[in-house]
């Protein structure tokens, strides 16, 4: 059994230890000691990373009571060395832990509903209900988490079984039996939890709930807890800045200045698309009676160069091509032929111009790689 100085100090950063055993573990190697501050991965809480005597820790497991550090170097057994953990690691793990307690302590009380997952991710923190919460409640339910947070109280932590364990009244997943760990933040949440948490509440910093997505038989809230929270506030503050001096906008009116440019992108659009159908009714009059036709055009969309292709197909009485681009983007490509099958010849086609598309057999679309040379080139005598 190894020794858990994690919970005696989660802002214990460096110890020294035993080597237990060693074994050869794939490409790495697992390393057990008498005693360790390495948090292994449990509970919704990653795992720890750092080093020992020098020697990389990738992973952290709990096998059976003992801590299981995946190292990259073997060590010796019988060897007593110095661990030291990424304590950068830790401490946001810790923020994004006890602020996921915080949050969800109030939650289930508001809505008498379980946490029933909760994840910490890479970027974000994931936490799941059993209770259909409005998106719009976020903005209260943030707010008094971080009342909560600013009062900086202490978190408790106690451990219960048997008869004093009945009585208790905590928040668990699961039915956990013999000894429990309870996590108390006192007026906020408590709850059986394996984790690492602060010292006290205001370490967290602030929360901001992110987005409540419906999931399940509940929701899915994404939230992110002191540093997490912070970068992701100066990431929005700085793509609103940019958006604001695109638009010429207030930074507190960037909202109003978007809608007023859609509506004037979506005006123009609107004009664009009423020229454009009338530039192609033109031009396919103009070939009214043609036969095949080849069409190279300038930079346009794939709707529009099916509906050009669509306009001449109706006059020109053969096969229709449009080809619209530039040698150096390359060319999307429209095809058609009334009442007839283009099916081998789009799989020629794309074969030898590096394309790629399809469609019925009397109409397709695509792209290819080609210049206007080489696709010159292959409709010869085809």
């Amino acid at each position: 059994m190894t020794e858990k100085l994690y919970y005696q100090d989660s802002f214990m950063t460096e110890f020294t230890a035993t080597v237990l055993a060693c074994e050869a573990a794939g490409k790495a190697w697992a390393v057990v000691l008498d005693r360790t501050a390495f948090y292994p991965e449990g509970g919704g809480q990653p795992a720890d990373h750092g080093m020992l005597d020098g020697v990389a820790v990738t992973d952290t497991r709990d096998r059976d009571g003992e801590v299981v550090h995946t190292c990259v170097q073997p060590l010796e057994v019988g060897k007593t060395i110095t661990g030291r953990i990424n304590f950068a690691r830790r401490f946001d793990f810790m923020q994004q832990h006890s602020g996921e307690h915080i949050v969800s302590g109030i939650i289930c009380g508001k809505y008498e509903c379980d946490n029933v997952g909760f994840h910490i991710g890479k970027d974000l923190v994931t936490i799941d209900f059993n209770a259909d919460i409005p998106p719009e409640d976020l903005p209260l339910l943030e707010r008094t988490a971080n009342d909560y947070i600013w009062q900086d109280l202490a978190p408790e932590i106690e451990v219960l079984n048997g008869e004093a364990l009945e009585q208790a009244v905590y928040r668990s997943k699961k039915f956990i039996p013999g000894d429990v760990r309870l996590v108390r933040f006192p007026g906020a949440d408590r709850c059986a939890c394996c984790g690492t948490h602060v010292k006290r509440a205001g370490q967290v910093g602030l929360v901001k709930l992110l987005s409540c997505q419906k999931f399940r038989e509940g929701v899915r809230i994404e939230m992110a807890a002191g540093g997490r929270a912070v970068s992701w506030c100066s990431a929005i503050l700085t793509q609103n800045t940019m958006i604001s001096r695109a638009l010429s906008a207030k930074a507190i009116e960037t909202a109003a200045a978007v809608e007023r440019t859609l509506r004037e992108v979506y005006t123009l659009r609107g004009r664009v698309m009423a020229l454009e159908e009338a530039d192609f009714a033109q031009k396919a009059a103009a070939l009214s009676g043609k036969g095949d036709v080849v069409l190279f055009e300038g930079e346009m969309s794939a709707e529009s160069v099916r509906k050009l292709a669509s306009a001449v197909l109706e006059t020109c009485g053969g096969r229709c091509l449009v080809f619209a681009g530039g040698d150096e983007t390359g060319y999307k490509y429209a095809a058609g032929l009334q009442n007839g099958d283009l099916r081998s010849f789009v799989k020629e086609l794309n074969t030898a111009l590096s394309g790629r598309g399809g469609g019925k057999p009397s109409f397709a679309q695509g792209t290819v790689g080609a210049d206007r040379a080489s696709i010159e080139a292959f409709l010869k005598d085809r």
